[in-house]
């Protein structure tokens, strides 16, 4: 097998199927390394059962492989675009405006305002952020000649989307974390360590949900043929998840006396609305997010709350790995 760096030189006057990245190129490498490494394993597991068994577990190695160098490559690019500054910066600077004119008030109560005022910014800012990182991940990456050149070496295309997911993930929970981790900090610093404990319930959520939607903008990117399609797709999930559906929820239960059960089916079905119950329950209330106002008898658990927004994130992705098999470049 040629050297895969020789083969991205020959094809470099006419395209750069690695979007002009060294990362990408590098990426490139390994993969084709895997694809010899796997090749031999593959001839050598037709002697005996033995063999055929250490393939199979060579063969998960080599995905797993596969899956960190597309996550390595996705985290350093986006580092390298700033993303990841820049996402950090705003979670900063709006977490400090919130501790600004939320936290006057000295003791418990003041800290659970800040953390409720905190936990309604991060309603609308993370999934905002989290679709705005995700929306190009797959269509962006066609755009640029990448993809193609990844597609066409001995790596299933579902590696890839899980590979952009993770790597893309890693940016948005690290700003997520060190953005409103110096929220937390100021917290601490305010009302005492006895806060931490809400705050931590808050910050997780908060991770939840940019987990949840960056799946969707990751979703959304694989079924969209243009850049513009998956921003404007990106956009509208974005006005539905957070205004629109509760609204819609509220003037139902407005409507109808509704049982819990299917209060907490309005839940589980937006992960705005759980990472609401998720990080305002260790408040002991609900009081001041919006549809959450009215959950307190849907007998919704912490690990139900976390339970679904596990599977809003894994649900999209494994979507995606399916359906881009399907998309022709």
């Amino acid at each position: 097998m040629s050297d895969p760096t020789e083969r991205a030189e020959e094809g470099d006057a006419e395209t750069r199927p690695d979007g002009g990245h060294a990362d990408a190129a590098a990426a490139v490498g390994a993969f084709d390394a895997d694809g010899d490494a796997e090749a031999a394993d593959s001839s050598a597991s037709a002697a005996t059962v033995e063999a055929t068994e250490t393939g199979a577990n060579d063969g998960v190695r080599g995905a797993l492989r596969h899956v960190f160098v597309v996550a390595v490559t996705e985290y350093r690019l986006a580092v390298r675009s700033r993303w990841a500054l820049a996402l950090t910066g705003l979670f900063v600077a709006f977490g400090g405006v919130v501790l600004t004119f939320s936290g006057s008030a000295v003791g418990p109560a003041g800290a659970e305002r800040v953390v409720a005022s905190l936990t309604s910014l991060a309603a609308y800012l993370v999934p905002l952020a989290a679709l705005a990182l995700g929306y190009d991940a797959i269509v962006g990456r066609e755009d640029e000649g990448w993809l193609a050149v990844v597609f066409s070496l001995p790596v299933r295309r579902s590696e890839v989307v899980a590979g952009t997911y993770l790597g893309r993930l890693a940016v948005l929970a690290g700003a997520t974390l060190l953005g409103f981790g110096f929220s937390g900090a100021l917290i601490v610093r305010e009302f005492g360590v006895a806060e931490l404990p809400a705050f931590l319930g808050f910050l997780g959520g908060a991770v939840g949900a940019g987990a949840a939607f960056l799946a969707l903008a990751l979703l959304l990117s694989t079924v969209a043929r243009e850049k513009t399609h998956a921003l404007g797709a990106a956009l509208l999930a974005w006005v539905w998840f957070v205004l629109g559906h509760d609204l819609l929820a509220l003037g139902v239960v407005a409507a109808a006396d509704l049982p819990g059960a299917a209060l907490s089916a309005l839940v589980l079905s937006n992960p705005v609305s759980a990472f609401r119950v998720l990080a305002l329950s260790g408040l002991g209330t609900t009081a001041g997010g919006g549809f959450t106002a009215v959950l307190a008898g849907s007998g919704l658990s912490t690990a139900a709350l976390a339970l679904s927004l596990v599977a809003w994130a894994v649900v999209p992705v494994a979507a995606a790995g399916v359906l881009v098999r399907r998309r022709r470049l």
